[in-house]
């Protein structure tokens, strides 16, 4: 697993791919963090767009915001607790621009974010738990995440929810085609560890 055991505004994890086009997205991933601020959890940006695909948690503790190509929706209602291991989802489709969180297995309603023809071109993009307000940088110490990550996956099509529960309930899900945890090309920036994984989800 990833630890970040400090508030930060520079270190970080740069995920690469080789994948160019995407028309959809699912980004699962697990984590462990006593903050009780805004703070990010998955931030890909490209040269076009800083928030290409964001999963920022806000304050409140029922709260996020679901970021598409530069436009965002919130989702209420989450039962998200501190210092416990939460599996994260996110899923968005460029064709019906609808992107949904899913907390532990459980749906949060579906919400129009960002309908575009184009589809995400991923060259190269910065993927990372540091919020980006500029691509592969510009990160706010006050945004960073704290805490552990773990199993960090992203398909390029939207899971289905027999799969994203099977993540949830891990371990035998089909892993992700365009980041997988047990093959991820990374670059550590900074005061980030690699440990053990700890298991008690």
């Amino acid at each position: 697993m990833f630890t970040f055991p400090q508030e930060t505004n520079t270190a970080h994890v740069r995920l690469t791919t080789s994948r160019q086009n995407l028309g959809a997205v699912t980004v699962c991933l697990r984590s462990f963090t006593d903050l009780k601020r805004d703070h990010s959890l998955f931030s890909l940006a490209t040269p076009s767009a800083d928030n290409d695909f964001l999963i920022f948690k806000r304050a409140p503790s029922d709260v996020y915001n679901l970021w598409a190509r530069g436009q965002y929706t919130s989702v209420f209602g989450q039962d998200y607790k501190l210092n416990t291991w939460h599996s994260v989802c996110s899923t968005w489709n460029a064709v019906s621009g609808v992107m949904q969180l899913w907390l532990d297995g459980k749906p949060s309603s579906r919400k129009f974010v960002n309908k575009t023809c184009t589809l995400l071109l991923l060259i190269y993009f910065s993927a990372t738990p540091q919020e980006q307000d500029s691509h592969g940088g510009a990160f706010d110490i006050k945004q960073s995440f704290v805490g552990m990550m773990s199993d960090v996956h992203m398909w390029d099509y939207v899971i289905s929810p027999d799969e994203i529960l099977n993540y949830s309930n891990q371990p035998y899900f089909t892993p992700g085609n365009v980041l997988n945890w047990s093959k991820l090309e990374f670059q550590i920036v900074g005061r980030v560890l690699i440990e053990d994984q700890q298991s008690s989800y």
